[in-house]
């Protein structure tokens, strides 16, 4: 039902607008490049371990062999290049100008749907709703970009747009992943991501030594079971129920909760604007209603088992 939608929205919302505390906590004392592939590789493993607990597997092994290829492609979009593309960019971009590039990702998933998806059209309430919500987004950082923070390196901003772009079109291929339950695919898109991560970290950077606090510890940990594992779980959850455009709008609702997070726990101070950008922002989240009945069996891929299927035995 559409309410059971909107409430694996906010679960996402608030569980990936969490990361920002923690994430603060954790590169204080690690390398965010380690912190990202902790947070993926302990994500993978979480995911594993629920799939074991529910006896969950492939409904088909040969299929899922298959499908590897296609699994190692996403995370290498999904994960990999936004991975290395978004802390480059950032290197000499303002995060509020990160944080409104990153905001194009519903822009691609709405564009390139009619590529990428059979019988996937640009709706007018689908384009209302991502044009409303990019504005909720520009809104929330407007205090920021206003002040003369908000530069944009051409080369740099392409670079985040880059992985945004990359973000979508990994977002539109998990519609090809044909019956699996969404734990399943979670599991299998971050394993190969975190094969990927490591690599990478590995040849940029090597291992820090340890002598870390407990609670830095404690910060990778909750990133990595609830923000990368968990979390993770509930967006393929939402894909499969929605498609991918409504699902993308998390990415208009996740740096909204955060800066709430945050002024919550840190007691960092909250501009009205930020108020109205949260406004705006549910209010576009409104106006894309996921799709129901004959419409949802349009947006959902054939053969692929929603929230509520079984893939055990």
């Amino acid at each position: 039902m559409t309410y059971k939608n909107y409430l694996l929205l906010a679960m996402i919302g608030l569980i990936w607008g969490s990361q920002f505390v923690f994430q603060d906590v954790a590169v204080a004392e690690i390398s965010p490049l380690w912190v990202g592939v902790s947070r993926s590789v302990i994500g993978a493993l979480t995911l594993v371990v629920l799939c074991r607990m529910l006896k969950l597997r492939s409904r088909s092994h040969s299929r899922s062999h298959s499908q590897w290829g296609l699994f190692a492609l996403i995370g290498l979009l999904e994960a990999t290049i936004p991975f290395v593309l978004v802390p480059w960019g950032q290197q000499q971009l303002d995060s509020a100008v990160v944080a409104v590039l990153m905001g194009t990702i519903p822009f691609f998933a709405l564009l390139c749907a009619p590529l990428l998806i059979s019988g996937a059209s640009i709706t007018r309430s689908g384009l209302m709703s991502v044009l409303l919500g990019f504005g909720g987004l520009v809104l929330l950082f407007w205090p920021a970009l206003s002040s003369g923070m908000g530069a944009v390196e051409p080369v740099r901003g392409l670079a985040v747009m880059g992985a945004a772009a990359s973000f979508a079109v990994a977002l539109l291929l998990l519609n090809r992943v044909k019956g699996e339950h969404p734990l399943i695919v979670a599991r299998n898109v971050l394993t190969m991501a975190s094969v990927q991560l490591v690599l990478l970290a590995f040849v940029v950077s090597p291992l820090e030594a340890g002598g870390h606090s407990n609670r830095a510890l404690a910060s990778v940990i909750y990133l990595g079971v609830m923000c990368a594992g968990v979390v993770y779980f509930l967006y393929m959850a939402l894909l499969q129920r929605t498609g991918p455009v409504f699902t993308s709008m998390t990415n208009y609702l996740v740096p909204a909760i955060g800066v709430v997070i945050g002024a919550v726990f840190n007691h960092e101070a909250v501009a009205p604007t930020t108020w109205l950008a949260l406004v705006v922002i549910v209010a576009a989240l409104m106006l894309n209603k996921p799709p129901s009945g004959k419409n949802k069996a349009r947006s959902t891929p054939r053969g692929v088992p929603t929230t509520g299927e079984s893939a055990a035995g």
